[in-house]
Order: structure tokens, then C-alpha cells, then sequence
């Protein structure tokens, strides 16, 4: 079993829509800014509405956890 080590989990409200892999990956640029190269894997569990990104290096998550505080949004189109 691989460790979740470097990596982010981003839980999404389970009473909203479904986001498709598009939206996630788009989310994803737009609003932690994240690289293609500082990035090793992107898991998205649509059962459990959440979305793991693992990163190259801990610094690079580290910051963007502290740009990002934590929380971010993500509205649905309707």
C-alpha cells in the first residue's frame, strides 16, 4: 500500500453536484496554481468527493498550503 506522503487531499461537500475530471484539473490551475512539473499524481474518488494530489516536494505543498490557508472554493457553473 503507497504512503500519502507530499500529498493534499481536497474534500469536496457531498450534498453538492459531482465535478467531472475537466473541472477538477481546472480547478485544480485556476485556484492553487500548481504546475504540471510540481506535480507527481492527481487521484480523483468520486465516491468520497475528494481529490488527492500528490506533489514533487514538501516544500512546494508547504506552500501552497500556507498560500491557500487551507481552504479554497469551488462554485458550481449552475
Amino acid at each position: 500500500m503507497g504512503e500519502r506522503q507530499n500529498t493534499i487531499v481536497c474534500s469536496f461537500d457531498p450534498r453538492n453536484p459531482r465535478m467531472n475530471a475537466f473541472h477538477v484539473h481546472e480547478w485544480i490551475y485556476e485556484q492553487l496554481h500548481l504546475q504540471e512539473e510540481s506535480i507527481r499524481m492527481i487521484q480523483i474518488d468520486g465516491a468520497k468527493r475528494c481529490v488527492y494530489i500528490k506533489f514533487n516536494d514538501e516544500e512546494f505543498m508547504n506552500k501552497v498550503l500556507q498560500d491557500s490557508e487551507g481552504r479554497l472554493e469551488y462554485k458550481h457553473d449552475n
